[in-house]
């Protein structure tokens, strides 16, 4: 647990950097330098990059996370795991691009009259793809060597950070809209090279597989969890990225700018679990190795609660603010008002469960979570096709909690059924009540004059009413031990 809570803060401090950068890109410069068309274009490309690079990993990352402790040797550099890693992405690379070229006249089609400006930047997506797959592949590798953070700085941190920089030039006329997507282009793919260049200075580049030491039985194991790796990780990507491909697909880039603007608001609130998940992973995959359910159960118990503090907080505080998010954004995007409600509400289910897809993925029955996550994307995409056209962009919204609730209950039934395992106490019922409790303050308070004068009395009612309770009560131990640790450092230094 040291290790999860060292690198999960450092990480999470990371993480909200980037959430801080992410705000301003996504809530402040995009709706005021770009149109919805263009927003929802730059967003669109990543849809199809990331989507693309899942299915080309082959399912090597599941592979890497769970199977790399076999592996693990510093002295024999863990017998040329990367390089096999590398070998089989480019492999999975090569199919990856030849499907997205192959369906190239299908996504022209339909992009006709409604997203005419993606077919001018089709090819983009390739080395998008590309670059997409090597961060992959460093990032999974760093976090199996117990360095989450380094990841997390280059994509979260600095990547933002260029980006930033390229909207800037675009807006002060330096650059035209051409020459912007080919440096946001440029920006997305810098982490990946980051990491490279980080591996070779710290001489872990170690390219040559060790094709002895993979006997009949781990050569089997591997291939088996690859297959079901990638069912999983290209499911997940399919969920995560599905909505914003069947806006644009069935309302237009326009209408896939407003959600990806609002949409941002109601992701924030996974971002502490993004961190958590990464590192737990390892950990989870090492316990399971020892057969160490102790360990697990305890991961599980102490990571539901210190997210869910941390995410509903979040979510009271955009909610309780959602007047004044909307003062920030244009009156473009207010259709996507209900969009950040229904997104907070079925992350907010998704972080009650903690690390839960971890478990699930690092034990035997690693191939549940294939499946689950298939049902979820057959849901996710049905109730797409159902309520979009209904409901536009908010019935995209509705389709992502009706699924993931599912999703979720069905996780919470199968990890309590096979292991005994739940994450739910009665501390969880008391931390609800204090939320409700916080977000009734806040609309006790009347609008104030100026938006940012409200905001800030706002969030500091919010903050004081919930944080007060939730450490009085020590909801979480680890949130209050790292609570008291804070002070006592102030009062040294003071």
């Amino acid at each position: 647990m040291g290790i999860i809570k060292k690198q999960s803060i450092s990480g999470t401090i990371y993480s909200y950097v980037g959430v801080l950068l992410g705000f301003v890109i996504t809530a402040l410069l995009f709706p005021r330098v770009f149109s919805t068309e263009e927003v929802g274009l730059l967003r669109v490309l990543v849809s199809y990059s990331t989507l693309f690079a899942q299915f080309a990993g082959l399912g090597f990352s599941m592979v890497t996370v769970k199977l790399f402790p076999y592996f693990r040797s510093k002295d024999e550099k863990h017998h040329g795991f990367l390089g096999l890693s590398l070998l089989v992405s480019m492999i999975g690379f090569l199919i990856a691009v030849s499907v997205y070229l192959l369906l190239r006249p299908n996504i022209v089609d339909h992009a006709s009259g409604k997203s005419e400006l993606f077919v001018t930047y089709f090819y983009y997506v390739v080395p998008l793809i590309f670059f997409t797959l090597l961060f992959n592949v460093f990032d999974t590798y760093y976090r199996v060597l117990y360095n989450a953070v380094k990841g997390i700085i280059v994509k979260e941190v600095f990547q933002r950070l260029a980006i930033l920089g390229v909207i800037l030039l675009y807006y002060f006329n330096l650059i035209d809209l051409s020459q912007t997507v080919i440096l946001y282009t440029l920006a997305l793919i810098s982490p990946s090279i980051l990491l490279f260049l980080s591996l070779i200075k710290n001489k872990r580049l170690a390219l040559k597989p060790d094709w002895k030491f993979i006997d009949g039985n781990l050569r089997k194991e591997m291939i088996s969890v690859g297959f079901f790796g990638l069912l999983t990780s290209f499911s997940g990507m399919l969920v995560l990225n599905i909505d914003i491909l069947m806006v644009d697909r069935m309302m237009g880039l326009s209408a896939a700018g407003v959600y990806t603007v609002t949409f941002f608001f109601g992701m924030l609130i996974l971002v502490p679990l993004r961190t958590m998940g990464k590192i737990s992973s390892v950990v989870i995959a090492d316990a399971w190795k020892r057969n160490d359910l102790a360990t697990i159960r305890s991961i599980y118990k102490k990571s539901s609660l210190s997210l869910s503090i941390i995410s509903l907080l979040l979510f009271i505080g955009i909610w309780g603010n959602i007047d004044n998010v909307f003062v920030i954004l244009k009156d473009d995007y207010l259709p996507g008002k209900m969009v950040i409600f229904y997104i907070g509400i079925a992350n907010l289910i998704e972080i009650s469960l903690g690390v839960s897809p971890h478990i699930i993925i690092n034990s035997k029955h690693y191939r549940f979570l294939s499946y689950i996550l298939f049902v979820f994307a057959a849901l996710l995409i049905t109730s797409n096709l159902i309520l979009i056209p209904k409901y536009g962009i908010v019935g995209a919204a509705l389709a992502s909690l009706i699924s993931k609730f599912i999703y979720n209950l069905i996780k919470y039934i199968f990890i309590y059924k096979k292991f005994g395992l739940q994450p739910f106490e009665l501390k969880h019922l008391w931390l609800g009540i204090i939320g409700f409790a916080a977000y009734f303050a806040s609309t006790l308070i009347p609008v104030l004059p100026h938006f940012i004068v409200d905001l800030i009395v706002r969030s500091a009612v919010i903050f004081i009413v919930f944080a007060i309770p939730v450490y009085y009560f020590n909801i979480s131990e680890d949130i209050n031990e790292r609570v008291n640790s804070v002070i006592s450092e102030l009062k040294n230094r003071l």
